[in-house]
């Protein structure tokens, strides 16, 4: 065989292992790893080899159309894009959901306050707010200020997440690990078991639940593959990751409410990590003007927000202006399923 058609076999033999073990090996968690894009731009010169270098054997042709066909639906791929914009109500709730990368260590408390005001968003889904690193997190001691510069917005806190709402806030029921936590959990405890911070809104005569989320990274710059230890880590990730997403898709599951679900999921859309998810909930991009969106590095999306009984008018990945390695994800919508609160869901916003 030509090394087009060890090409054509390797690949194919890679996307179908993909389908089978992405989220149910946690090794695999380092193939997840590859651009999404992938899935589309290596079997396209491949299948037009085949077709060129030996159309005689239809087998190669067959072999790269299979990868082609198995493998865009996880390219990223948004033909969504190419439809006509939805006309957004003058009464639509702007969103803005952000990993902020470490608060304010790119630059100064007034920079980051700054952008984010001139951001004029009805909610704020903000994650990182600590400084140092993930390796050494410490609390950003700002909460007061935070407050001050947001007189209009309740302001709802857990770890490393913050949701800032002009609604009234109803509760925030505890999501997965977090439910562990109890009033005199240290901060770092906080930390190391918020990942998601779920905050009821009284939107009208609707109840909407917005789900702050930042699931841990499954691999770290500096790691070394070639150490016993950096497996022994990548499997302890693993769970981790995966008692977040249950914990997540358990909640929501049971949830009557309207649904917003955004953040940082450290997660393509080709991993089985986020299948569940979008298999119950409406992802944003499907109104997004980008044919390949991508949130971080130009290369992948990991940043995302999906939705239930809510309407996303307009879907934007925002430029951060050099002060986070995440774009923003910036939404208009309505909550189109309204429900009344029960007379127990009166407006009470608990210490942050």
């Amino acid at each position: 065989m030509s090394a087009w058609h060890w090409g054509i076999v390797a690949w194919l033999l890679f996307v179908v292992l993909h389908w089978v073990l992405s989220g149910r090996f946690w090794l695999w968690l380092l193939a997840d790893l590859i651009p999404p894009v992938s899935y589309l731009v290596v079997p396209l010169p491949l299948l037009a080899a085949a077709a060129v270098v030996a159309p005689a054997q239809p087998w190669g042709v067959a072999g790269a159309l299979a990868a082609l066909v198995l493998g865009v639906g996880h390219s990223g791929l948004n033909l969504g894009a190419l439809r006509p914009a939805d006309q957004s109500p003058a009464d639509a709730i702007r969103v803005l959901s952000w990993n902020t990368e470490y608060w304010y260590r790119s630059g100064t408390p007034e920079g980051l306050y700054d952008f984010l005001r001139a951001q004029r968003a009805d909610i704020y889904v903000l994650q990182e707010r600590i400084l140092g690193s993930h390796a050494d997190p410490q609390e950003a001691p700002d909460l007061p200020r935070l407050r001050a510069e947001f007189p209009r917005h309740n302001v709802v806190a857990g770890g490393e997440l913050v949701i800032l709402s002009r609604f009234p806030v109803l509760g925030t029921p505890p999501v997965g690990p977090a439910k562990a936590l109890c009033a005199q959990s240290p901060w770092r405890q906080v930390y190391d078991l918020t990942k998601i911070l779920r905050a009821d809104l009284q939107v009208g005569k609707a109840v909407l639940s917005v789900y702050n989320v930042h699931i841990p990274v499954q691999y770290a710059p500096g790691d070394n593959v070639l150490r016993p230890s950096f497996y022994t880590r990548l499997r302890e990730r693993n769970m981790k990751r995966l008692k977040h997403f249950r914990g997540l898709e358990a909640d929501v599951a049971a949830n009557p409410n309207a649904v917003l679900v955004s953040g940082d999921f450290n997660s393509t859309g080709a991993m089985r990590d986020m299948r569940r998810l979008f298999s119950r909930l409406s992802c944003a991009n499907q109104v997004a003007r980008h044919v390949f969106p991508w949130s971080w590095s130009r290369l992948w999306q990991l940043d995302w927000t999906l939705t239930s009984a809510v309407r996303v008018h307009e879907y934007r990945l925002g430029d951060p202006h050099g002060i986070s390695d995440h774009r923003l994800q910036e939404l208009l919508i309505s909550v189109s399923h309204p429900r009344k609160a029960s007379t127990d869901d009166r407006p009470r916003i608990p210490p942050a």
